[in-house]
């Protein structure tokens, strides 16, 4: 079994088989100081994968290389931007990465569990799928989502939800791979709704993917401090955007004191969403976040 090393998560109390993961997700013990490790999403370049080079195109190889050029830690290698989703493809990545002293932080699926039955068990065996690519891959997370399907009362999106979340949760434990449940808004658009999903998920190998600039509330800062115990990732936007409020740049030293008063170790991947450019403006905003990790 994989250690999540990487993120240097300690489990308190209890066996890493598979076969024990049958607790409710509560806050993560973690021994030692704070660590953050700088990432950045594929996401970020959304607009440029599947280019050719005279437009700036990127592909998941030069993803690679632009995340060592630039400072990070790690790459988180969204699953969006895979034209080939092979093992052969899978392990040429693996090795191009270790190759560029890249850990592979992560990757991301967009799936739904808030679909009806039949639609369900597709959007469960995609999951699964991506556990499994992630395992040749070497990646130690994947972000999924509740869900969005429109006109459901809150029991039924628990109830339709939570099993399909603990059926994931259960096949990537045997891999060792951790799944970071997003708030992506919706029926997990607050740290209550969020929490209530997650807290009732038996399984050792489930957290939250905590995203800085999801939580459209009066006090999103709060929400993320409320959230930020159980993140097994996080994705740092450059704004935040309170309710009733219009968009602000979000503040990077408030964000790294919250987690650091969470005791949280991993990876903060810069998922970058502003209408700038990115070629100019991911280059400044790594900097930003590493002269603030180090200085914090």
């Amino acid at each position: 079994i994989r250690q999540a090393t990487q993120a240097g998560i300690v489990l308190g109390g209890g066996s890493w088989l598979a076969g024990s993961a049958s607790n409710a997700v509560t806050p993560f013990a973690r021994s030692g100081p704070p660590r953050l490790l700088l990432s950045l999403a594929g996401y970020s370049f959304r607009r440029y994968f599947g280019k050719d080079a005279s437009q700036q195109g990127i592909d998941l190889f030069s993803f690679v290389d632009f995340c060592a050029e630039h400072g990070c830690d790690g790459t988180e290698l969204t699953s969006y931007y895979f034209d080939d989703v092979g093992p052969e493809f899978l392990l040429k990545l693996r090795r191009h990465a270790f190759l560029k002293g890249m850990p592979i932080s992560g990757t991301a699926v967009g799936n739904d569990f808030t679909r009806p039955k039949e639609e369900r068990k597709k959007e469960i065996a995609g999951v699964k799928q991506w556990i499994d690519r992630a395992d040749i891959l070497g990646a130690p997370h994947i972000r999924i989502f509740v869900g969005s399907q429109g006109g459901l009362t809150r029991k039924e999106v628990k109830r339709r939800s939570i099993p399909a979340i603990e059926e994931c949760a259960d096949h990537a434990a045997k891999k060792g791979i951790f799944l970071g449940v997003e708030n992506h808004g919706g029926y997990v658009g607050t740290a209550d709704e969020l929490l209530e999903i997650v807290r009732s998920v038996k399984s050792r190998w489930l957290g939250v993917n905590l995203d800085t600039g999801n939580f459209h509330t009066e006090a999103p800062y709060d929400d993320i401090a409320r959230s930020a115990p159980y993140a097994v990732n996080v994705q740092l936007k450059v704004h935040v955007n309170p309710a009733g409020k219009e968009s602000r740049p979000v503040d990077i030293p408030r964000i790294v004191k919250i987690l650091k008063q969470a005791g949280y170790q991993g990876f903060v991947a810069l998922e970058y969403e502003a209408s700038k450019d990115p070629w100019e403006e991911i280059p400044r905003w790594l900097e930003a976040l590493n002269n603030a990790f180090s200085a914090a």
